[in-house]
């Protein structure tokens, strides 16, 4: 009976096994980064707004604080977006006629909420309070970047959990709460996944 298999066979299937492996290694590896791109991450992207809303000019030329327009970042999970009637505040005295504002005073006029694009939206099974992080001393620039610098704005994080846990673990020398933040009641998983 004729062999089945030439001899170069045996050192093919040698050589075959462990390439095979280091494939899967690779592939996976690839994948598990993918993860962690500004591509699936939205980090570092802009995207469309109904109003072209500069933060360097609000935060950083008028000096506004962040709390004006985001009134529940002291006291609530969730800072919140700013409806029409506190951008009306100011935009009934100046810019009133501007083409850019006319999605501001249609919502105030109407009475319906502007329709903002959410740069930072956690999944529904990660619990996240401003409140504590702000009491605590975190400043925003800790998780938004220079957002006082940005024209339009990004998502200056990636909020993976290990962008956040590296965070707890090693907090901004700039916050106060560096101590508070590293506690290992803070890095129980039940804090942050309810």
């Amino acid at each position: 009976m004729a062999q089945l298999f030439t001899q170069a066979s045996n050192t093919l299937a040698r050589l075959a096994v462990p390439v095979l492996v280091l494939a899967v290694v690779a592939v996976l590896t690839a994948m598990v980064l993918a993860q962690r791109t500004d591509w699936k991450t939205d980090a570092h992207l802009t995207r469309p707004q109904p109003v072209p809303f500069s933060h360097r000019h609000h935060a950083g030329e008028l000096g506004i604080d962040c709390r004006f327009c985001h009134p529940g970042v002291a006291s609530g999970a969730a800072a919140g977006l700013p409806p029409a009637a506190i951008c009306m505040k100011c935009h009934s005295e100046v810019w009133t006629d501007a083409a850019a504002l006319e999605p501001v005073r249609a919502s105030w006029r109407e009475g319906s909420p502007l329709r903002w694009s959410r740069l930072y939206d956690l999944p529904d099974f990660v619990y996240f309070d401003h409140s504590i992080h702000v009491r605590k001393g975190v400043g925003c620039s800790s998780c938004h970047g220079q957002i006082e610098e940005m024209a339009l704005t990004w998502k200056a994080v990636p909020l993976h959990m290990g962008w956040c846990l590296h965070c707890h673990e090693h907090p901004p020398a700039s916050d106060r709460a560096a101590t508070e933040i590293a506690s290992a009641r803070l890095l129980d998983c039940s804090v942050c996944h309810r």
